[in-house]
């Protein structure tokens, strides 16, 4: 391989395969290495140097060196300290190092030497080429991409993105979607996998991350930040909800996002094989929000739990169908929208579910409080549904109420406070070791107190507790706990025992009464 055949090689594969040509000056040299040795012989170590910019290379041959009491177990590639000393003086050496001697160059190779040259540059071009693709892409996992189809299979799509192959499985397409080779597709990359056979790229087109992006290209505001998408909910092929919030007062989010005539919208709705899409002004109210993602339905009333995240979206009987949607749809997405669980439900449906919590409030207060259910009532529909706010309201909002003087209110905060402070010895109770956990062997107080936290209360919860189990709950080490529950078992070996000696005994007598 002449001088100026190197150098053109390393320009063409650069150039096509769009890679460091330092990284091809490394495969041509491994090329030519391997080429050498099979030229003189395979079981030697070469090492090619290319001058990068007259193309002319150099081969040397190289020994590793080792200990001189140390076995040489291949003499074509090792050689002993001493063995370097004399045959290289000149040179400085060391144990790990290598000495070279150069090998006579030549600008020809027979055919064995040039195929095997050919699959080495072959071979380095690719691992090359790989690593390129994955290191261009790992960093743009979430972000859109466009590419060509480029073939469609049963499982998936061959993409063809910027000039290397990815793949749509079929369970990411959108429902009734129709792909054919040549369609110019938008997905959001959401995984790149290493492997040994080439960088896989996965792309997904049903992710609620696609319609964000979508907007943020067809809509200037919405790239340049004056309009924030602050989420998004799918269901592909079908429909979807976005939120959107303006950060001027001067501009509408919801028609910047649908254009003249709809024009944006339809732009983004056409790529996602025409799916409906609904855009919503995000309120910070979230009773409002739920009200503004469920339309066109309309809302009589809503009631909040904070504790559990939940709503009961009260509509009319003829609203009751549009609200849910058709399989349920609008419900679920405003659901996913807002982030709360909502339960839609009419007036009638309200109503029974209301008598029905409070009639269980009633019965509650009846058992913590021990008062009867006319009392308990009134405090009911009062809004005093738990020993907490009867016990801590303000004595004056107690007397507000038609029918309770001085002596109840105070009887009730009483009986309230009672009802709490027993509640509180008692879970106190709960997460105190017994006597028998504390007086065991090798137990401490701190370590007991901290298995009773976690349920730990006794000698026999312990013993039938797993080592990683404890480990996981508490925080020991190994060790430690594998000692305390052994220790804890000793006493189900010790019973054992004692039945095992119980029918010797019992055999024994057994025998002499047969004497």
């Amino acid at each position: 391989m002449t001088k100026d055949e190197v150098l053109m090689m390393a320009d063409v594969l650069s150039r096509e395969k769009d890679i460091d040509r330092g990284i091809v000056f490394e495969a041509i040299e491994a090329a030519l290495a391997t080429a050498t040795r099979k030229r003189n012989r395979e079981d030697m170590e070469v090492r090619v140097q290319i001058d990068r910019a007259s193309g002319d290379y150099e081969a040397f041959r190289q020994w590793e060196i080792v200990e001189d009491d140390a076995a040489v177990e291949n003499p074509a590639r090792q050689m002993t300290f001493a063995a370097a000393e004399i045959s290289y003086p000149e040179d400085t050496h060391e144990i790990g190092g290598v000495v070279e001697e150069p090998l006579e160059t030549v600008a020809t190779f027979g055919r064995i030497e040039a195929q095997a040259a050919k699959q080495v540059i072959s071979q380095k071009v690719r691992e090359a080429e790989r690593a390129r693709v994955y290191e261009e892409f790992k960093d743009r996992v979430g972000q859109m991409v466009q590419g060509v189809v480029k073939r469609v299979g049963n499982r998936e799509a061959i993409i063809d993105l910027e000039g290397v192959e990815s793949s749509l499985p079929r369970s990411n397409w959108i429902d009734r979607e129709i792909l054919r080779s040549g369609d110019r597709v938008k997905s959001i990359l959401t995984e790149v996998r290493s492997e040994p056979r080439g960088p896989q790229l996965i792309l997904d087109r049903r992710c609620p991350e696609l319609v964000i992006k979508l907007f943020q290209l067809e809509v200037p505001e919405v790239g340049q930040g004056v309009i924030e998408i602050l989420g998004a909910a799918r269901d592909p092929g079908s429909r979807a909800k976005i939120s959107v919030r303006s950060q001027d007062n001067r501009i509408d989010p919801v028609g910047a996002c649908v254009g003249i005539r709809g024009a944006r919208v339809q732009s983004v709705s056409n790529e996602i094989n025409l799916e409906r899409i609904d855009i919503i002004t995000w309120v910070d109210s979230p009773a409002e929000f739920v009200i503004k993602a469920l339309q066109p339905a309309e809302v009589d009333s809503i009631l909040v739990d904070e504790e559990s995240r939940s709503m009961d979206v009260v509509v009319e009987e003829s609203q009751l169908s549009l609200a849910i949607g058709r399989g349920g749809q609008n419900v679920r997405l405003a659901s996913e929208l807002s982030g709360w669980e909502l339960n839609i439900m009419t007036d009638e449906a309200a109503a029974e579910k209301a008598e029905r919590e409070a009639q269980e409030a009633v019965e509650r207060l009846m058992t913590q409080l021990n008062i009867d259910s006319e009392v308990a009532g009134v405090l009911v529909e009062e809004g005093f549904v738990t020993p907490e706010e009867v016990a801590y309201v303000p004595v004056q909002e107690l007397l507000d109420v038609e029918g309770f003087d001085e002596d109840l209110v105070e009887q009730l905060r009483v009986r309230a406070r009672d009802f709490l402070d027993i509640r509180e010895i008692a879970e106190l109770e709960k997460s105190r070791p017994e006597a028998d956990l504390q007086s065991m062997e090798g137990m401490d107080e701190a370590t007991a107190v901290l298995f009773a936290s976690k349920g730990i209360r006794s000698m026999e919860d312990l013993a039938e507790c797993a080592t990683d189990e404890l480990v996981e709950m508490t925080g020991i080490d190994v060790e430690q706990a594998s000692e305390l529950i052994m220790t804890a078992r000793k006493p189900w070996f010790e019973e054992t025992d004692g039945a095992v000696e119980a029918q010797e005994d019992v055999a024994g007598m057994d025998g002499a009464s047969s004497s």
